[in-house]
Formats: structure tokens, sequence, C-alpha cells
């Protein structure tokens, strides 16, 4: 099929200002690239990041977009495995070096060379986009191809930790945030077999995290609860971004367990090092996956029925999905309709 030229789209052209019509060039196609056509494509917070300015400087006009799900339209001379036709997924990166140890060594996420979907490229705001072959995750049949795109980052964020540090299904696991990210973490989690703890600052969410797979809550703020919970989890994912009472969460473990950061929390974080190293506990991150992990991420949520909680925007109407996001009001992630 014809590659398409003039890309239409819609790009932030100053720090936190609208998003507004733009259109751009993208050159021709590179022999390892696949073209997509973008049929959906989630908001993440880090649109929002990127969009506003808040993890660093950004470099504008920025087409947002890291959650895309789309038809592959034009093929590379020297792409792979893919097919014109072929509904694909692509996440926060869209190339790699492919030759570094961790490229070959299947952590293509951790390579010093991988691309990000929207810094230094423009993103899935658009008609079109373009990516390595091999970061063009296929989506399995019969699922819905709108409820896949937050699955890309926002589902392999969260799916990644259980995958690196071999989370049993006889573990006892808590959720920090009902969110965007907390709520498919929680899915998760109760798929893979664990006993489930939700934690979260806002009581009118407490049956929703029930009703989403939970077996018990508890409040992320009260120290009182906090205390009460000593000793009784596994693991502890933070899917959140904000400061938290670190130590009492660090407390929550049992000895051995360990808290593990996929939000990204932009303050200093202050906790004693004394509960770590008194229990054996461990504290670590981790970014997106790989296009490996992606994909068993899609096989898992598909054989288990996980779906994200979405709103769905025509992508006309871009601005009022955006500032639904910001303003909190999301439950849990946001979809654009491509409607060009």
């Amino acid at each position: 099929m014809t590659q398409i030229r003039a890309v239409r789209a819609f790009a932030a052209l100053e720090a936190g200002g609208p998003l507004q019509t733009f259109s751009y060039d993208p050159g021709p196609l590179g022999e390892e690239e696949v073209e997509i056509r973008v049929e959906h494509c989630g908001i993440c917070h880090s649109d929002l990041a990127m969009i506003d300015s808040e993890w660093f400087p950004a470099s504008y006009p920025i087409v947002p977009g890291h959650e895309v799900v789309g038809v592959i339209t034009a093929l590379g001379t020297h792409a792979k495995g893919r097919q014109i036709g072929q509904r694909v997924g692509i996440g926060w990166h869209t190339a790699s070096c492919t030759h570094c140890q961790f490229c070959l060594g299947g952590e293509q996420n951790l390579c010093a060379k991988r691309q990000p979907t929207i810094m230094g490229r423009h993103g899935g705001f658009a008609e079109s986009l373009r990516a390595h072959w091999s970061w063009a995750v296929p989506i399995p049949e019969g699922m819905d191809p709108a409820a896949a795109g937050p699955l890309m980052c926002g589902g392999g964020t969260v799916f990644l930790p259980f995958v690196i540090h071999s989370v049993k299904p006889t573990d006892r696991v808590g959720v920090v945030g009902i969110g965007g990210l907390g709520h498919l973490a929680v899915k998760f989690a109760r798929a893979w077999g664990c006993e489930v703890t939700a934690f979260t600052s806002s009581p009118s969410k407490r049956e929703e995290a029930l009703a989403l797979g939970a077996h018990k809550t508890l409040s992320s703020v009260d120290l009182k609860e906090l205390k009460a919970a000593a000793g009784s989890l596994d693991f502890l994912l933070i899917t959140v971004g904000a400061s938290l009472e670190w130590d009492a969460l660090i407390n929550t473990l049992a000895p051995k367990g360990r808290m593990h950061l996929v939000g990204v929390v932009t303050d200093k974080m202050s906790l004693r090092s004394g509960s770590l190293l008194s229990w054996q506990r461990g504290l670590s991150a981790s970014p997106t996956p790989s296009p490996t992990v992606l994909a068993k991420m899609l096989e898992f949520s598909a054989r288990h029925g996980i779906a994200p909680q979405v709103e769905r925007f025509p992508m006309s109407r871009v601005n009022e999905a955006v500032e639904h996001l910001r303003s909190g009001k999301a439950r849990y992630r946001v979809v654009l309709d491509a409607d060009f």
C-alpha cells in the first residue's frame, strides 16, 4: 500500500497548551520499520507529563500517544514477521539498537539507545505512526482493539514486576493506588492466583477495588491501618507517583518481602534503611517491558479475560479527553478513537 506522506495529528505546541491540529512529513519508511494506521490510542499520565514538561523541559511540537492499536499498512524492505493488514500494538518504545547485550538477551527495554514513542518522534494522536517491526506487537485474535491500547503501556508496566521477580500464586500481593495502573495490577494479581490487598487513599474506591478482584482493602495514608497490616505482604507494588508513608508501607512486608515501584515519584523519597536491613526486604523499580513480555502480557490478558476499564472519546475531542484525565475523573483509562 502507499505510504502516508503528510500525517494528520494533534500536537502540543507549547508546555501545557491545548492540542492543535498539526501535520508532518514522516519521510521515507525505514528498511526495518512498519507503518501503522492508528485505530485507537490510550491517554497515559506520561502523555500529560510530556505535554506539560512535568519531568523535564520537552521539545515542541509534541504529538503524544504511546498506547496505540492499529493496522499495518506498509512494510520496510527488511521488516520481518509482520504482514500488511495485521493488527498490532505499540507502547512506550518504538525502537532499540537490536545488537547490544540487552537487545540480544530479550531485554530491549533496557537498551541504552531505546527510542521512546513520543520523545524525538511523533506518537499516536495521529492517523498513523511508525515503529521498528519488533516493537509492533501482534494483538491476539478476539481481543477488543479499543481496550488493548492501555495494555501496551499501563498493562505492560504492572505485568513486568510479576515476571522479573517471579511472583508466586501463593504470594500475598499489595497494590498501592487504584487508578490507571493499579486497577490493572489488581486484575493481574488476582488472575495470577495471589491474595490481593488494594491500598487506596480514597474511601470511595474501596468497593471498586473489591469489584476489580481485590480480596481486601486498606488505606494508603492511615498510619493505624498500615501498622495493623505489618508483616502481612510478600510483594507490594506502588503504582502511583505521589509521596507516601514509605516507612509504614515497607513495614507491611513480611521478611524477604519486596516493595517495587512503577509509578514515577518525582519528589525525593525519604525512608529509613533499618526496616529493610533487619528483615532482608528489597526495594526495586522497573520501566515498561520488552516486546516479548508485552506479547506474554497480551496472551495472559486474553486467556483470563483481563481488559482495562476504559472511557472512549473520538480523537477530534482530544482536548476534552485530556482534561477528563487531568482532572482525575477517568475510570480508569481514557481511549481515543481515530476519526480523521
